[in-house]
């Protein structure tokens, strides 16, 4: 963009800017994972059912996908404090119709609106706040924003399960109003309004297909379950859809001197490997957060505010590694420290493998802490080796692609793990249900103490642990995941700043 460095007119200014984006880019990410905990108290409230609610995620993250890569071309179309207000309008205009939502759609759809707004806010916020300090402090105040980032996804939870437990689930989203007020007020009043004199080029035809095919992607997998997939024709549709907008896109690619994602990113060996790794991270990450809140909740009865609040180990962990290793110094080669951090996930999804219905919050807590740390070191030792090896002049859209990278592994994850969950939990109980006769129930049950259950009952029981066999082994699938990628980190090549 054509503008000056500064758009601030002074540094008290500059400060309350940075801390009105700051707040912006904490709300977005919380908001996420906000409805984590009260899942149940959703579902019943609007009559959703198991499936259904894995799209109150996958919609808020599949949406934030698609305007994430557009948001700057946005800004410097229609100017950046225009788009950034607008933005921030529609994300409050989610909130409102999420808190009035009656039915499944009107609740996905407000979470829809949410994402759409979330993808522009991001990399606003985050556009804003360099533009207010000195090139020098630009790299450090980059690792604070992404430390606000994920302090954000992992204390969602632990909000809204506290507030749904003492009042009710729709003010979970109340607590964003005042916040997106004063946002709102700050960059009206200090932020001074700048687009570019000409409007820039962007590849419309390459974004369209990339989005085709990504959206087509999730929705194949979102519905897959609920339309018997190629057995509907719709199913067939978003399969063929996606396949031309793949195709269209790789042609496009592979023909075209400019384009949506450049050519030269792909040459450069630490970006690929690191980019397919934090692809893997997100895949793990809210996949663990959507198995685990849900199964203490649903599954073992825990209230929202315990659930949300075991969290919190979790963000502990991740946050407060990722802080340490900004002050690892330089000489360190990070390789090693990815290496770590993705030992410590695989490790923590393995412990996973034993929770027990019988269990305490303790397991569940110790896990957490330990892949929060693992993340925590993996994150930024990535990003540093990622980044190590590029070219200056493709970093600002290597930074885009590999941000969305860990979007879209987000998205696929949840998505997938909700899938095998459900055919799990259909297989198991088929088992488990195939295994019970009148004559073990009677010689189990049929005591003082354990007198015999009536039919439904027997049913519930066996669904209940079901499920939760089910839960567990979409750990294994996690777990699986970052073994496959972890062979990558011995193709990554030394940092140059690490000599």
């Amino acid at each position: 963009m054509n503008a000056p460095a500064d758009t601030t007119p002074n540094a008290s200014s500059a400060r309350s800017l940075r801390l009105a984006v700051l707040l912006a880019t904490y709300m977005q990410s919380a908001n996420l994972p906000l409805p984590n905990a009260v899942l149940r108290l959703i579902q019943g409230s609007l009559s959703m059912t198991d499936d259904q609610a894995g799209w109150i995620f996958t919609a808020y993250l599949a949406a934030s996908a698609i305007t994430m890569p557009i948001a700057q071309w946005l800004a410097a179309r229609f100017g950046l404090k225009r788009v950034y207000q607008a933005a921030l309008a529609f994300f409050v205009l989610g909130l409102l119709l999420a808190t009035v939502s009656s039915t499944p759609l009107e609740f996905i759809g407000a979470r829809i609106i949410q994402g759409l707004a979330s993808g522009v806010l991001a990399p606003l916020s985050m556009a804003i706040a360099m533009e207010t300090l000195a090139p020098e402090k630009r790299m450090k105040f980059g690792a604070t924003w992404t430390a606000i980032v994920l302090m954000g996804i992992v204390s969602g939870p632990s909000i809204g399960g506290w507030i749904a437990e003492h009042y009710d689930w729709r003010p979970i989203f109340f607590v964003s109003l005042p916040l997106s007020t004063y946002i709102f007020l700050v960059v009206a009043l200090l932020l001074t309004e700048k687009k570019a004199a000409k409007a820039p080029a962007f590849d419309f035809f390459g974004f369209g297909t990339f989005t085709l095919a990504l959206i087509s992607l999730q929705m194949l997998l979102d519905r897959g379950e609920r339309m018997d997939w190629f057995d509907s024709p719709e199913i067939w549709i978003e399969a063929l859809a996606g396949g031309l907008g793949l195709y269209l896109f790789l042609m496009h690619v592979l023909t075209k001197q400019a384009h949506f994602l450049n050519k030269s990113l792909f040459r450069d060996r630490n970006f690929v490997l690191s980019t397919i790794i934090f692809f893997a991270v997100g895949f793990v990450l809210l996949s663990t957060m959507a198995l685990t809140s849900p199964m203490l909740d649903e599954i073992l009865g825990y209230p929202p505010d315990t659930t949300g609040a075991l969290t919190i180990p979790r963000g502990i962990g991740l946050v407060g590694a990722f802080l340490l290793m900004g002050r690892v110094p330089e000489r360190f080669d990070r390789r090693w420290f990815v290496a770590a951090g993705a030992g410590a996930v695989i490790y923590a999804n393995w412990l996973m493998l034993g929770y027990s219905p019988l269990m305490d919050w303790s397991p569940v807590a110790v896990t957490g802490a330990i892949q929060g740390v693992g993340i925590g070191m993996l994150m930024p030792s990535l990003t540093k080796v990622a980044f190590s090896t590029l070219d200056p002049a493709l970093r600002p859209e290597g930074t885009g692609l590999f941000n969305l990278s860990r979007v879209y592994g987000s998205t696929i994850g949840v998505a997938i793990v909700q899938i095998f969950f459900f055919n799990n939990t259909q297989a198991m109980h088929l088992a488990l249900g195939n295994n019970v006769t009148p004559y073990s129930a009677a010689a189990h049950f049929g005591t003082a103490s354990l007198p015999l259950p009536t039919l439904e009952g027997l049913s519930h029981l066996i669904t209940h642990q079901a499920a939760f066999i089910a839960v567990v082994d979409q750990f294994k699938i996690l777990m699986v995941a970052m073994l496959v990628v972890s062979p990558l980190i011995l193709f990554l090549r030394k940092p140059a700043a690490a000599n």
